[in-house]
């Protein structure tokens, strides 16, 4: 096994690279300064469009505020809490600031997704709207590109298995075997049958599930999450200093010299910060072309919001509770390190419960959420009649990842080399199609 895990690591650090950092940062910069700083500008719009969308709209299957809830079912998950906790141990206060930056040039990423995924999407062989990366490669570039489309479909189709399934039923048993010290083989079989009640119901269900329990277990870890850091709050500024100084200096528990201590910073940063919001992954915008909207740029502001959330908001607090608790060179790592920080944060074990529960809850969402992604894109290459035998083979795995409780770390780099080769094809179509996401937002005032 220690053989496997230094060659994935070997794997995720070219996939990682250089090459892969300016093609994924690059490409949200470039929006972000094309859009003339919109995600920032117009971020209370977007907030104001999200109420709105509470109920339909128009043409779709779910409404948009469950069609953003469905995301972030599928990105609020172990990223939040075991991969912050992660980036930190490794990448130093550093990988936070990277995590930052990924988050405010990807809102912008998001942003062109959803605009795209509305634009191109189609109707299936039940009448739902599909759509996402590869609808829009095939819809939007035309014929020859159609090779990028498959390559997108099918790099989703295996890696919605690793970083949407397995990962988190990992996460999942865990959390329980170390809160509660219940058996692996027994999470991994309650996990199977529920998500299994959920999975088979389609997106309408998988939506209603997703608007439940989200905004529920969010708000209940940021409320916690505040709390600590409202009865540490003379730590705070030392924290925020920590996290900027070190993104340019190097600091990490992992060890190592400085240089090497920002290149971990960085390349950890930006990693987690796309396992954890997805931003550039073209998952989302599979999620947002089943909305009920006629508006691709009001779907886009929605969307957007997904980013904000997951890492300027619920990471950010993961990340601050681990430094003012000064608990992330305590040698820890992963969601045993975040719960340390919450059990130290309230000087009470319930804070390791909290976390294990918010670990379950935000897991078991992703596992909902992703079986969505990865249908779709199963569906795109072998057609409507393979949607039954994914969602068998994805509850089966669901139970497999609890099992292979002891291999976590090899299941998490894993899903970062997928993530990378689920990324490239969508980035590539996101910057061709650049001028479809502009002309669509100049055009938005004029028909509003």
């Amino acid at each position: 096994m220690e053989n496997i895990n230094q060659l994935l690591s070997a794997t995720s650090s070219i996939v990682w690279g250089p090459v892969m950092l300016v093609l994924l940062l690059g490409t949200g910069l470039y929006l972000t300064l094309k859009l003339r700083f919109l995600p920032l500008r117009n971020l209370l719009y977007a907030f104001s469009l999200l109420w709105k969308g509470r109920r339909s709209q128009g043409e779709g299957d779910v409404p948009p505020f469950a069609a953003l809830m469905t995301a972030l079912a599928a990105t609020v998950g172990t990223g939040n809490i075991a991969g912050v906790a992660a980036a930190l141990f490794i990448g130093g206060p550093g990988a936070i600031f990277w995590m930052w930056m990924t988050a405010i040039v990807g809102m912008a990423t998001k942003y062109g997704e959803a605009v795209l995924a509305v634009k191109y999407r189609e109707e299936n062989a039940e009448g739902n709207h599909i759509g996402g990366p590869m609808y829009y490669i095939k819809n939007g570039l035309g014929k020859k590109w159609t090779p990028l489309a498959f390559a997108f479909a099918l790099f989703g189709t295996i890696a919605a298995f690793g970083i949407g399934n397995m990962v988190q039923a990992n996460a999942v048993a865990g959390a329980m075997e170390s809160a509660f010290d219940i058996d692996n083989t027994l999470t991994g079989g309650i996990l199977m049958l529920l998500v299994g009640l959920v999975l088979f119901g389609g997106i309408q269900r998988i939506a209603k599930t997703a608007t439940l329990l989200v905004p529920v277990m969010a708000l209940l870890y940021l409320g916690v999450g505040l709390y600590i850091l409202g009865t540490h709050a003379d730590q705070l500024p030392d924290a925020l200093l920590n996290i900027v100084n070190s993104a340019f200096n190097g600091q990490a528990a992992a060890g190592g010299f400085a240089g090497a201590s920002i290149i971990l910073a960085i390349q950890f940063g930006v990693a987690r910060g796309v396992f954890s919001n997805e931003a550039g992954l073209g998952t989302a915008p599979i999620a947002h072309a089943a909305a009920k909207t006629n508006n691709p740029v009001e779907q886009g502001h929605i969307a957007m919001l997904g980013t904000f959330i997951d890492t300027i908001i619920l990471c950010t607090i993961t990340a601050l509770v681990i430094l003012v608790t000064h608990t992330w060179q305590s040698g820890e790592t992963g969601a045993p390190l975040t719960a340390l920080a919450f059990s130290t944060g309230l000087d009470s074990e319930v804070g390791g419960i909290i976390v294990a529960i918010a670990l379950t809850v935000f897991a078991f969402t992703t596992l909902v959420g992703w079986s969505y992604y990865g249908e779709r894109c199963a569906e795109y290459i072998m057609g409507f009649k393979s949607i039954f035998s994914y969602r068998v083979l994805w509850v089966l795995a669901v139970f497999m990842g609890a099992a292979l409780s002891n291999y976590f770390n090899t299941l998490l780099i894993l899903a970062d080399v997928l993530n990378a080769l689920m990324a490239i094809p969508n980035l590539i179509a996101l910057l061709l199609l650049s001028p479809v996401i502009l002309k669509l937002t100049s055009e938005f005032p004029k028909n509003k």
